[in-house]
């Protein structure tokens, strides 16, 4: 195999590599990263070049194909382009076999810029779209929708070729065995990249006169990806030391962090939640050290320069997916549900650890951000809002119109003067000095190289309120007030442009960790508005994502018309990551609201998660169901914590909490095998696995099981709570004692019942390395005693 590496240009994709920064799941594109389009060393392939910016729009006096019938966003865009595409399923693969022809896998989703482009340029192409028609099998597929496929010849993608992303364009043979690959290709040759049209007509001719050869290339490199994946305990014993991968996670850490701006390595930085959880844990390992104090600043550091970037939307709340700067000033636009989760949860740490507010106003800010822009009425959660958007009704959609403004527009918004300031000041210039905006734009065009952006404005924070009211001699109070009452004036004059796309689409394994998002922060936080909302998202879970009589979970479901949720037929069943998610968001729940039935919902889920996705022989979960994934080259397991953690990581640690909860041993068994399947990965590359470094040290150091005893509605049970929550305790699980003996809880572990209420006050025990506590009923000792 050979390959061509593609030159940077804007694009959206996300690519996995495993050297610092990019141990974590980088989520790249092509604005920021190259492009690669792999390739048979026997089809020589010329240059080409890069097509221009599409509009997402569809033609729908066309004649729809088959994808009409789906449910997904983003194969409904797809749904009248002139290309004959099929969903991923046999019929097409039955039409390859019997007509031998090579199967065109197309792989995106519904926010992807460059997969709109692609669409626009070539599948919406008649002469490009008769070439698939006449010789391909052409398969469109949401990696969201089925993550297996994706990762699978993603993994083909990444090995044969420079890098990775979205769209995946991946050419298999009719056994669904890869042999060419690709991210986006234009339309056409041109200086520098190859043109799509270029490879079909190289694949079609090689299909036909050296089909043996690719075949055997294909074979070849199919099995040397079926050893390099294997994950395995193999004649490990047990899982590496985990003081060792902490030390060297956080060393590898350290090397690759940016002082000023906080993050990791150059742009494109994105937020990788699972690193600043690593870094506050490792924190609380080792508070009297130097490295301690370290992992905190950096993680503290990270959070506040991101949260005053615009990489958070000031106007509207929420986070966009990455920044394409150092200094986390100019974002890709897209919102992602799974960033909001995780950085809601992050931010809550941040405000456990620091007492500053600055951190939990942000995390309030995204919950509030997700309550109205990504919520259903049910409960459930939306997956994504793009980039992309008109920047008045009828235009062609651009990057970020929906967010971005001129000082012309600020000025005409916010006219009115500031009373009382050193010199003659209106509320647009107060606002606009303090979140950088100038009459120039303050986006280089090193960051928007298509000029869509040139004079608009990103709102960053610029100074601090103290400088800003000190610049305009002004009360800090009077300036917060009037930044306020500007953002808010902003916002409402926002809602009249055109909204972006919303993938509407609901996915289990997002929807967890959301419920996650809103438990822990409304616990922290001491918010049952917050607490309630989690609620609500995991009932949503059962009522529309739990299949009861198997006891499996639907990966999909989606918004219907009128408030209705509607699924695909057949439905999409779950993934490993889908219960791992929904697990640990019902672990959270419960230990925010103290309602058992979620524990239970969770032992239930683990339990199938165990029958479905474990590896009796090698140790760990696969991502996929043998079932599902039949007639794949591969049969995976996740070994990279990036955008979103690992859901074997994820599942270590839900292991221990169960153990803790439950006392059944085999779950801590499980533990100990899944780490040692993973122990040469984490010896390898410990920074591609943050969360399950820390999952190891949650292991070996051993979980506190903190018992309260008392009434749950009773001011003082919820006194000696709320402390707990206060308290930055990773490793903990947190039981409520009710006194009932035949409660779920009782039954699991019956040495709850032989706890007494200190003169029939709420009471604290905490259990750690077989020891128990003292009795304590006053919140100030148990704070005490758990800060120790």
């Amino acid at each position: 195999m050979s390959h061509l590496s593609s030159p940077p240009q804007k694009q959206k994709g996300e690519h996995k590599g495993h050297s610092l920064p990019r141990g974590s799941d980088r989520g790249s594109s092509s604005r920021d990263k190259d492009r690669s389009a792999t390739v048979n060393s026997s089809v020589p392939m010329p240059a080409g070049g890069k097509g221009s910016r599409p509009s997402c729009t569809s033609a729908p006096q066309k004649v729809p194909n088959r994808l009409i019938n789906e449910k997904s966003p983003y194969l409904q865009q797809h749904a009248y382009n002139p290309v004959d595409w099929y969903p991923w399923g046999q019929e097409a693969f039955d039409k390859a076999k019997k007509e031998n022809k090579p199967i065109f896998l197309s792989v995106g989703y519904s926010t992807c810029h460059w997969c709109h482009m692609m669409e626009e340029e070539s599948f919406q192409n008649e002469e490009i779209s008769r070439l698939l028609n006449e010789d391909f099998v052409s398969v469109k597929v949401d990696r969201e929708e089925r993550p297996d496929v994706d990762k699978v010849y993603m993994t083909f993608v990444q090995a044969t070729s420079s890098g990775g992303g979205w769209p995946m364009n991946v050419w298999l043979t009719p056994n669904l065995q890869p042999f060419v690959g690709g991210t986006y290709f234009p339309p056409e040759d041109g200086l520098t990249r190859v043109g799509f049209r270029t490879v079909l007509l190289r694949i079609r001719e090689q299909w036909k006169q050296n089909k043996n050869t690719l075949l055997e290339n294909s074979q070849r490199v199919t099995t040397a990806l079926v050893a390099r994946s294997e994950i395995s305990i193999g004649d490990r014993q047990l899982p590496p030391s985990a003081a060792t991968m902490s030390s060297r996670c956080f060393q590898q850490l350290d090397e690759g962090y940016d002082e000023e701006y906080g993050g990791f390595a150059e742009a494109p930085k994105f937020p990788t939640p699972v690193i600043l959880s690593f870094l506050f844990s490792y924190w609380l390992s080792h508070r009297l050290t130097q490295d301690g104090s370290r992992a905190q600043q950096m993680a503290l550091h990270t959070l506040k320069m991101m949260a005053n970037g615009g990489i958070r939307d000031h106007v509207g709340q929420g986070f966009h997916r990455y920044s394409t700067d150092r200094q986390w000033q100019v974002p890709h636009f897209e919102k992602m549900l799974y960033d909001q989760a995780q950085l809601a949860v992050a931010y809550s740490q941040a405000f456990q650890i620091s007492g500053d507010e600055f951190y939990s106003e942000v995390a309030k800010g995204i919950l509030q951000y997700v309550t109205r822009s990504l919520s259903h009425r049910s409960g459930g959660f939306y997956s994504a809002e793009d980039a992309d958007s008109a920047p008045e009704r009828g235009m062609r959609p651009r990057e970020g119109a929906f967010y971005v403004w001129t000082t012309k527009e600020v000025q005409q918004l916010l006219p009115d003067s500031v009373l009382g300031a050193s010199e003659p000041l209106t509320s647009g210039q107060l606002l606009m000095k303090h979140y950088g905006l100038t009459e120039a734009g303050n986006i280089s065009s090193t960051q928007d190289p298509k000029g869509e952006l040139h004079g608009q404005n990103v709102l960053t924070v610029r100074y601090s309120l103290e400088l800003t009211a000190a610049r305009f001699g002004l009360d800090v109070e009077a300036v917060q007030t009037l930044l306020n009452t500007g953002l808010e004036k902003i916002f409402q004059a926002r809602k009249h442009r055109p909204k972006p796309h919303m993938d509407s689409k609901m996915l289990a394994a997002w929807n967890g960790l959301m419920v996650s998002g809103f438990a822990v922060t409304g616990a922290v936080l001491g918010s049952d508005r917050f607490i309630s909302q989690a609620t609500s998202g995991a009932k949503f879970l059962k009522r529309h994502m739990f299949d009861v009589a198997s006891g499996r979970l639907k990966r999909t479901c989606y918004a219907g018309t009128g408030g209705t949720v509607e699924h695909s037929t057949p439905p999409c069943w779950g993934f490993l990551e889908d219960y791992a998610f929904v697990v640990r968001g019902l672990l959270d729940l419960y230990e925010a609201s103290h309602e058992s039935s979620w524990l239970e919902w969770a032992l239930r889920l683990q339990d199938t998660q165990d029958r479905l996705f474990w590896d009796a022989q090698g140790g760990g979960y696969f991502c996929s169901e043998a079932e599902l994934g039949a007639g794949l080259p591969l049969r995976l397991k996740d070994d990279q914590d990036g955008a979103e953690p690992s859901a074997n990581s994820v599942s270590a640690h839900n292991l221990l909490r169960l153990h803790g909860l439950t006392g059944h041993k085999d779950w801590m068994d499980k533990c100990v095998c899944l780490l040692t399947a993973f122990s040469e990965r984490m010896r390898r590359v410990p920074v591609a696995l943050p969360e399950m470094v820390r999952a190891l040290s949650a292991q070996q150091q051993t979980l506190k099981q903190i018992v309260i005893c008392g009434d749950p509605q009773a001011k003082d049970t919820k006194a000696l709570i709320q402390c707990v929550h206060s308290i930055y305790i990773p490793n903990k699980v947190l039981i409520l004692a009710d006194g009932d003996p035949s409660s779920f809880l009782s039954r699991q572990l019956p040495f709850l019942n032989s706890l007494r209420r200190l003169e029939d006050r709420a009471t604290a025990y905490v259990y750690e390395n077989q020891a128990c506590s003292m009795p304590i009923t006053e919140p100030c000792e148990l704070r005490k005693l758990l800060h120790q």
